[in-house]
């Protein structure tokens, strides 16, 4: 094959909320999700036979990667025997962030392998390819603004956010999702997401009403010692952002700016303290940019 190379956007959450535990052990989910300009680079090339991964110490040690179980997968799906392939990532997005950065990066594996072996594949069934791999895959294929429903697979497009600046700030801790999700109770939750007036503010192109209702419940989870993360969303509003909230099961909190020039401004400031801090921008639906 000829090499193929796709740039893998992160996602943010504007609304994340934990509707009930499922039969199946997982929860069923409402957000509205965003795919933002920050994004590692993923090239695919063939190789004599098997498998290699190089992404430096993002390469796990003695397990099958994701990137293995999507490329098994794709071919399942297309009735080919699998051929010898190499991945590399450049990687950017900061890993168990929040921000999906590992999805975002199978997402784009999944294009490449698209393009060169099989480009009349609609993007839904490589949403779907995705699913077996991770609940946030089907979301990072599609990108843009979308309702995320069931464990992530249902996408309802949304209008496009209105144009505006994120700041992206990662503390230096991680929070195992895992962790998180097992103190859920989800008719404990003291604040949840407006997502019905959130879809409303999208459709008027309101991006103050957008920022008014960012929300995230598993804020209400963290332990003591992630506490952090609302130390920077106050620095944020306190700087000058529209509103500030965490993405995922964080740590990164995300704030919304009108301006590119506030964002950096700001950037800058909280990078002194939190150097793992980024501006991005939101982008459309993926297949709109191919």
């Amino acid at each position: 094959m000829n090499a193929q190379t796709r740039t893998a956007p992160c996602k943010v959450n504007l609304a994340l909320d934990i509707l009930r535990r499922r039969p199946d052990g997982y929860h069923d989910m409402k957000m509205v999700m965003q795919t933002l300009s920050l994004g590692d680079c993923v090239t695919v090339e063939s190789q004599e036979s098997g498998f290699a991964l190089h992404a430096g110490k993002f390469v796990p040690a003695g397990k099958e990667t994701l990137e293995e179980r999507a490329i098994r997968a794709f071919f399942r799906e297309i009735g080919r025997e699998t051929p010898g392939l190499s991945v590399t990532l450049d990687k950017i997005v900061p890993a168990y962030a929040g921000l999906g950065g590992g999805s975002a990066d199978v997402a784009a594996l999944l294009r490449c392998l698209r393009q060169e072996f099989a480009p009349e594949l609609p993007t839904e069934t490589l949403e779907r390819i995705g699913f077996t791999v991770g609940s946030d895959m089907p979301f990072c294929v599609r990108g843009g603004t979308a309702l995320a429903e069931g464990r992530g697979e249902i996408l309802t497009d949304l209008p496009p956010l209105p144009s505006c600046w994120f700041v992206l700030c990662k503390p230096e801790f991680g929070i195992p999702t895992g962790e998180l999700f097992a103190k859920v109770r989800s008719n404990a939750f003291l604040r949840r997401p407006d997502i019905d007036g959130m879809q409303a503010a999208l459709a008027a192109g309101d991006l103050d009403g957008v920022a008014a209702r960012l929300c995230n419940v598993f804020e209400e989870l963290l332990p003591q010692n992630c506490r952090e993360v609302f130390t920077i969303q106050d620095r944020l509003r306190k700087l000058g952002a529209l509103n500030a909230a965490m993405s995922g099961s964080g740590p990164t909190v995300f704030a919304i700016f009108r301006e590119k020039e506030d964002a950096n401004r700001v950037a800058e400031q909280l990078r002194q303290q939190w150097p793992q801090t980024f501006i991005a921008a939101p982008v459309p639906k993926l297949d709109t940019l191919e």
